[in-house]
């Protein structure tokens, strides 16, 4: 299964964008896209139709924000950003050497900086801005729960040998 690729659409009149150009970056994505396309509830709905500038501390410029998903509903508007659980979050730097926890730090600025201006964004048009985790997909019946791994390593199978008569 692909964690990368273009989303083919079913409902074609729901789609507020360009049709032929719906990429998911991730199967949490992709998950999202087809509860948006076959959800009664949802009137319109785009994915990464939308810039928001946003200035970015780290290296004190503006750059440019496109949020996951619009979606549409009866009674309300929200913007939707699709990410792990731990990229919500201010990094630990327990266990970790120094360029991963800085990689995680600069990742974390970024997006503390692009949810600011797009918090922003949607207060001036009365939207709401939401981020959905793998907890908000499961919640929400999105996405089915993931299995739990199995801790401590398992022994691979032995060939299977066929008995003599």
């Amino acid at each position: 299964m692909a964690y990368k690729g273009r989303y083919t659409i079913e409902n074609i009149k729901k789609y507020a964008g360009n049709p032929s150009n719906v990429v998911y970056r991730s199967l949490w994505e992709r998950e999202a896209f087809k509860w948006c396309d076959r959800n009664p509830k949802v009137k319109k709905w785009s994915s990464e139709e939308m810039i928001i500038p946003y200035f970015y501390d780290v290296d004190k410029r503006y750059h440019r924000y496109y949020p996951d998903l619009k979606i549409v509903f009866e009674d309300k508007t929200i913007l939707v950003e699709i990410k792990p659980a731990k990229e919500t979050v201010l990094p630990n730097k327990t266990g970790k050497n120094r360029r991963q926890y800085i990689g995680e730090a600069v990742t974390y600025v970024k997006n503390m900086n692009k949810w600011k201006a797009a918090s922003s964004f949607c207060k001036d048009r009365k939207w709401e801005f939401q981020i959905w985790t793998e907890h908000t997909l499961t919640s929400m019946g999105i996405m089915e729960k993931p299995m739990k791994k199995i801790p401590g390593k398992l022994k691979p199978l032995r060939p299977y040998k066929k008995r003599k008569k």
